[in-house]
């Protein structure tokens, strides 16, 4: 079956599944472990991500897309922690950037899952809440579905300088109440997704941003709230902030 005549994404027998790229090696979290398989409160971090797509009942398959050269270290890693019942999972090796790599995440679905979520392991703590209300916006008939943030700060648009820290011309001021600040899991109608995959062309790293792909088809992408939670572990800093939010939930809800 072609990804094009996949099961309707409202279809009673339609499943949803979860595809996590997880081959990156997070560099600017230092030499070492790759990001995903760090550690936050004694668990991997790609365990928190599993688990948090796992959370909703609505998932009932997570692909994880693993570095090439470590596809059975990371089956060995979830085999040795729990997941829900309903919820199957698969390793699958990955490619040379984030894009080849969902794209063989795609490829690893069976034919009955018309819904995708691509998540981030980076964004360990994605509350289910998010998780679902992404779902039931695709479910609902929308091709492309992000959560996202209204933005903090100002932001400049500049013309970038050379790296060293030299002052950068400032050439515009964005209305920060038309911007938000991108978050996963994405959703989509699988469809869309592998349309996307196949007809969109990106040089050099590839695309990080799957609705990205999704927009330059031509197709509607819409954004529903995010979660401050929801936060990408990408610098020291951040595990530290991951730590804490980890350490308030354990003490809150006892887990």
């Amino acid at each position: 079956m072609s990804p094009m005549s996949q099961t309707p994404a409202g279809s009673s027998h339609s499943r949803t599944a979860a595809v996590i790229p997880a081959a990156g090696r997070g560099v600017r979290l230092g030499p070492g472990t790759p990001k995903a398989l760090r550690a936050l409160g004694g668990v991997p971090m790609l365990i928190h991500a599993v688990r948090a797509m796992a959370a909703s009942r609505a998932v009932t398959l997570v692909v994880v897309v693993a570095p090439p050269d470590g596809a059975p270290e990371v089956k060995n890693l979830i085999d040795g922690h729990v997941l829900p019942e309903h919820t199957d999972y698969v390793v699958v090796p990955g490619g040379a950037t984030r894009q080849e790599s969902v794209k063989l995440g795609l490829d690893a679905l069976p034919d009955d899952v018309s819904v995708v979520l691509v998540h981030d392991a980076a964004r360990p703590l994605v509350p289910v809440d998010t998780v679902d209300s992404v779902i039931e916006a695709v479910r609902g008939g929308a091709p492309a579905v992000v959560p996202a943030l209204p933005l903090a700060d100002t932001v400049k648009e500049v013309e970038p300088g050379d790296g060293a820290g030299a002052p950068e011309p400032v050439l515009s001021t964005p209305v920060r109440a038309r911007l938000r600040a991108v978050q996963t899991p994405q959703g989509f109608d699988r469809g869309t997704l592998a349309e996307a995959h196949e007809r969109v062309a990106v040089d050099g790293e590839g695309a990080t941003d799957d609705a990205g792909m999704v927009e330059r088809l031509g197709a509607p992408v819409v954004v529903v709230p995010g979660h401050e939670e929801a936060f990408k572990v990408t610098r020291p800093l951040d595990m530290v902030l991951a730590e804490a939010v980890l350490a308030r939930r354990r003490a809150n809800d006892g887990f």
